[in-house]
């Protein structure tokens, strides 16, 4: 196993509570330890125990930098709005399972729709690994400020449904070996 990082954090930071999804603050001199960084957060664990998720856009509280995405297109056609779509949806993950929300099944559809020119509107269909998750609001909004940020998108819906309900079967062949599942 990795050997996590501790840190004493700079100045205080917004935080998500881990499974539940409240909001909170972690004062400056506040010491964490990382526990995830994939995607644009940061999932952390306080000297409490209690595990947290902080935003990439405070990353320098970590002392770290702010994630970038290079591999996006700048077209705006349906296509290429797609293709960026599913590019940002791997940035999102679950902050208790290292495997992005597009490996791990949960994206069931992505549909672009042109509404003028260069603008597009975006459907998501997409679900939780189980229906009570307290995350499951937060990652909804992950996914909906992703593909809003894209250029050509005027419009997003994210909408979340439990049937087909998913399992485990649904994840790809890379997240079952990451997962040791496979």
């Amino acid at each position: 196993m990795a050997e996590r990082e501790s840190i004493v954090l700079t100045r205080d930071v917004n935080i998500v509570t881990i499974p539940d999804g409240n909001n909170g603050t972690l004062s400056k001199g506040t010491v964490v330890t990382i526990h995830q960084s994939l995607g644009n957060n940061y999932t952390v664990v306080t000297d409490y125990g209690h595990m947290v998720r902080i935003n990439s856009a405070d990353a320098d509280a970590l002392g770290k930098e702010p994630h970038e995405l290079h591999t996006l297109v700048r077209d705006t056609d349906p296509d290429a709005v797609e293709k960026n779509c599913w590019e940002v949806m791997k940035t999102v993950y679950d902050p208790e399972i290292p495997v992005n929300i597009v490996d791990l099944g949960l994206v069931y559809n992505c549909v672009v729709t042109p509404t003028g020119e260069g603008k597009n509107r975006v459907d998501i269909q997409m679900t939780l690994t189980a229906p009570g998750c307290g995350m499951g609001p937060v990652i909804q909004s992950d996914v909906e400020k992703a593909i809003r940020a894209l250029p050509g998108v005027d419009s997003v819906n994210v909408e979340v449904v439990l049937d087909p309900p998913w399992s485990r079967h649904m994840m790809s062949e890379v997240a079952q070996v990451q997962l040791g599942l496979f």
